[in-house]
């Protein structure tokens, strides 16, 4: 192995890294995914997991995936489109869709997968795409994979969204004597559509905020200027709205044209979807490379996330349960005099700033016994960091009245 040449690679960007207090390494934790877990022989209270509903470690849905390991084995053997294709695969797209109230919907590896196979299956070099500044990476990475010019927007903005999405069809309009052409007739709506396409994307709650997307906004303005709009609700689906099916029920109102999701954190189990139409659907199988050249999820793995699912539809009762948890410990946080924002969803962003302070306090409150991640620099801007905390549904009055305490004392005692 040649250290010289690896060091050429890595070296510098470790070092600045470990000076900047935004080295990471991993946390190990030797239980299984609850509103409690272990840390080194210590019982600690998790406020940290995208599990929101705390459905992982659920004895009946553990048995139901040990059972479809036993009836399916553990691997799928192909990819969808050969030979890996199996009934739980389809069962689960089928409840999905359901679950999400579209046409059809297709599940992908990862939710990662899901958006960056999408947009750059939806979008090439000719497309315009505008991004809310604060999207996840894997939306990022979509846009670029799929070489589409990009307009980003100010987060939650709507006039700067409408400003963005008006100078892109100056710039194409101005640049295209065709489409020009098809402007100029204003009866001819479907034609300006076919010459200027466009694509807006937002999460629909966004990770590091706790904020939610505005989707009667953007469902106007999209329609209004004939482009499609694509909400990624990792952070909605089994959290938002009455019975947790995301943002439109939150809302009540329509949906988006394209809504990713992932089965990973309220659903407690793996890979990701896309719901729509089925021509959406029928096109991203087609085309979605991140689809079309993987191999697909283990089909036990489909047959869990499909049995959780079906969890969240018959147990309404557990959103209601998340959402009640989630007001009591803003509430709490509050009377201690720390500004946490009013959220709806159940990630309540507690601001630090210093990258160093906010590492002390994670570490301070993990010996007490509870475990909040500091989230610095790339994944928020430089001097935000903060302590990321999430709740569950099963988490108790008591142990979120007695961790609001401790937070703020121990954010007092660093002052």
């Amino acid at each position: 192995m040649n250290e010289r040449i690896l060091d050429f690679f890595t070296k510098d960007a470790l070092e600045a890294a470990r000076a900047n207090n935004t080295y990471r390494t991993l946390r190990h934790i030797s239980s299984p995914e609850a509103s409690h877990v272990t840390i080194a022989g210590k019982d600690t209270v998790l406020l940290a997991s995208n599990s929101y509903l705390d459905l992982a470690n659920v004895p009946e849905l553990k048995r139901a995936m040990a059972d479809a390991v036993l009836e399916w084995g553990t691997g799928s053997g192909g990819a969808r489109l050969t030979t890996g294709n199996k009934t739980p695969h389809d069962e689960l797209e089928e409840f999905i869709a359901k679950f999400k109230g579209e046409e059809a919907a297709i599940a992908f590896n990862t939710g990662y997968m899901a958006n960056v196979g999408t947009i750059s299956a939806l979008c090439g070099k000719n497309d315009f795409i505008f991004s809310d500044e604060l999207n996840h990476a894997s939306i990022i990475d979509g846009i670029r994979l799929s070489r589409a010019k990009c307009f980003v927007y100010k987060h939650n903005d709507m006039a700067d969204l409408e400003r963005a999405i008006e100078a892109a069809k100056a710039e194409f309009f101005a640049q295209s004597t065709s489409a020009s052409a098809a402007l100029s007739d204003a009866g001819n709506a479907k034609q300006v559509a076919r010459a200027f396409r466009g694509l807006v994307v937002t999460d629909a709650v966004f990770s590091m905020d706790g904020d939610l997307a505005n989707l009667p906004e953007l469902l106007r303005i999209t329609k209004a200027h004939g482009v499609l709009l694509m909400i990624d609700e990792a952070h909605a689906t089994g959290v938002l709205g009455r019975t947790g099916r995301g943002l439109a029920e939150h809302y009540n109102c329509e949906h988006a044209d394209v809504t990713v999701g992932t089965l990973s954190k309220a659903v407690a189990a793996e890979g990701g979807f896309v719901a729509g139409s089925k021509q959406l659907i029928g096109f991203l199988k087609n085309k979605s490379r991140s689809f079309i050249f993987t191999t697909a999820m283990a089909p036990a793995v489909a047959a869990a996330a499909l049995r959780n699912l079906q969890f969240i539809d018959a147990h309404p009762e557990r959103v209601q349960q998340l959402r009640d948890n989630v007001k009591f410990f803003c509430d709490a946080l509050r009377l201690h005099g720390l500004q946490v924002p009013q959220t709806e969803s159940a990630i309540i962003p507690i601001i630090i700033g210093d990258e160093a302070k906010a590492l002390r306090i994670s570490e301070t409150l993990q010996n007490e016994g509870v475990l909040i991640p500091a989230i610095r620099y790339p994944t928020v801007a430089k001097g935000q960091a903060r302590l990321r905390a999430s709740l569950m549904a099963t988490h108790t009055k008591e142990e979120l009245q007695t961790a609001a305490t401790a937070i703020a004392q121990i954010i007092k005692s660093t002052n």
